[in-house]
């Protein structure tokens, strides 16, 4: 029992931290993720620095990418996103700081994590060359053919071979091994991607019949040819195998001797240090475990690719009696659908397809419902038709039209009502004016108070707030409004402040002095104390 509850546990443990690490892609597919590209390849572009906020701005904004245009606000909450997907870590630098400003704008500092690293070089490499068609590095395949030749021959020879030495062939070898497959695998996925398409013209299906017949031949003769030979080089090797990696672990242990003193510690070493990878170095050119081995999907692979090329053959051979494929045609269409305006794109539409739009009957739903576009008329709601239109089949109504509804009264209440309002501003105006100088004189109405505040929230929000060598200063506090033929002007004064006296309440603005005038004229007087 304690043995299952044991296993369950890690198996929760192993799935949690898989699903935190897959959390690291999160911004490739954020709708901002154009700006966290740029701030993950200015962290990808340093070795063990952190950086903080302004440190990012003055990168970014020497660069064409969209995370120049970042302000520090948005770009802390894009670190701080990017930290809690664990592709950044908060930093523990230590902060020296001249002031407590320059203190809080560096606190905040981040480094990159080893996962964001991996994923920001990997998504790079896909960006720089996805649709590329990589070339197999087939040369490859004789060096690692030469490296297990010269590491069989090491491991068979008396008194055991030199760990140095087969620590460097190892390595080297792997190295090769990894480039090889990898380009095996980019190039055949490009080849089914073009293989995939049945709109090849003539042009294109011949340049691809003499890739297929020339270049894809050529490597398979190559691997066939290798094939055998490095797998009796890897039977050779196979039994020397542990005595010769324990002797090259005596010999450097390297970061592993990091994982025996602190076991929790995750230690991913160089390729050839373990028995895993040569298993799967056996297993790409041999059959284990009753698993096809590489090679052998590697044929498969290309007689699918050369019976592709058939199919588009056959086709070709089909256009000329006039069964042809329409996929460009239809791409075409679609490209102007998608440049196409609403109007245009309908009658794209129906010079395409002949589809003209349906004829609905003309009854307008309530207009307190809104039923979206997407629901289907068997699911919505039923619109009540008018009982002449359901009887007999017109809109035309019967018996004597109504009389058309005389709106005059209410449109002379509403300019009245336009014409006081209009009369009371002016008055508000004229009220403020003649208070200019002496506001803590004279207590305003209510209507001059609104006036007043509304003028002031103007012109402190048209206010440019500057430092000179003394304190702040305000410039352009300024508010008119032309049809009242009224201004105020403000300005700050420490150590002053302005009361405004009102029915309403009082106000008092400190360290501020206010001025009313006409809109044309000299200010009247200043409201200041």
């Amino acid at each position: 029992m304690e043995g299952n509850e044991r296993k369950t546990a890690q198996g929760e443990e192993t799935g949690a931290g898989a699903w935190q690490r897959l959390n690291a892609y999160a911004y490739l597919s954020a709708p901002e993720r154009l700006e966290y590209v740029a701030v993950m390849r200015v962290f990808c572009g340093t070795l063990l620095a952190d950086l903080s906020v302004p440190d990012l701005l003055a990168k970014l904004a020497g660069t064409e990418s969209p995370g120049a245009a970042l302000d520090a606000e948005t770009l802390t909450r894009r670190l701080e996103e990017l930290v809690r997907w664990g592709n950044l870590l908060r930093s523990t630098h230590t902060v020296r700081a001249a002031s407590i400003t320059e203190y809080q704008r560096s606190r905040s500092r981040y480094q990159l994590s080893k996962l964001g690293e991996r994923v920001q070089r990997d998504a790079d490499e896909v960006l720089a060359g996805a649709d590329a068609a990589r070339e197999v590095s087939s040369e490859l395949l004789a060096l690692v053919d030469r490296g297990l030749r010269e590491i069989a021959t090491l491991a068979a020879a008396p008194g055991g071979a030199d760990p140095q030495q087969a620590l460097e062939r190892i390595s080297t070898l792997f190295v090769q091994f990894a480039e090889f497959a990898e380009s095996v695998r980019d190039f055949y996925a490009y080849l089914g991607q073009v293989l995939a398409r049945y709109d090849l013209d003539t042009a294109e299906y011949q340049g691809f019949k003499d890739l297929l017949l020339d270049y894809v031949e050529a490597i398979t003769e190559d691997v066939s040819f290798r094939a055998p030979r490095i797998a009796a080089h890897l039977d050779s090797i196979w039994p020397h195998l542990p005595a010769l990696l324990a002797r090259i672990d005596a010999h450097a242990s390297g970061i592993g001797a990091l994982a025996d003193a602190l076991p929790e510690t995750r230690v991913q070493r160089s390729r050839g240090r373990d028995s895993a990878d040569w298993e799967g170095l056996r297993e790409w050119f041999t059959i284990t475990g009753g698993h096809s081995s590489q090679v052998d999907q590697l044929r498969d692979a290309t007689l699918r690719a050369l019976q592709s090329l058939l199919a588009n053959a056959k086709r070709m051979l089909r256009s000329a009696s006039g069964e042809m494929s329409r996929r460009k045609d239809l791409l075409r269409l679609a490209a102007w659908f998608d440049a196409a305006e609403p109007d245009e794109a309908h009658d794209l539409a129906v010079a395409a397809f002949g589809l003209y739009g349906a004829r609905h009957l003309g009854v307008a739903p309530d207009p307190d419902r809104s039923v979206p576009a997407y629901v289907s008329w068997w699911t919505g709601p039923a619109v009540e038709v008018p009982v002449a239109l359901r009887e007999r089949g017109s809109r035309a109504p019967r018996g004597r039209a109504a009389a058309a509804e005389d709106h005059s009264a209410q449109k002379r209440r509403l300019v009245e009502q336009a014409r006081q309002q209009a009369e009371a501003r002016q008055a508000a105006a004229d009220e403020l004016r003649s208070a200019s100088g002496r506001f803590e004189q004279v207590r305003l109405s209510a209507p001059a108070m609104r006036l007043l505040l509304e003028l002031l929230t103007t012109a402190l929000g048209n206010a440019r707030l500057h430092k000179d060598a003394h304190d702040f200063l305000l410039e352009g506090a300024q508010a008119a409004d032309a049809d009242l033929g009224i201004r105020l002007t403000a300005w700050r004064t420490p150590g002053r402040s302005t009361v405004f006296k009102s029915v309403d309440g009082d106000l008092t603005a400190d360290d501020l002095t206010v001025a009313v005038d006409s809109a044309s004229g000299h200010a009247v007087g200043e409201a200041s104390a």
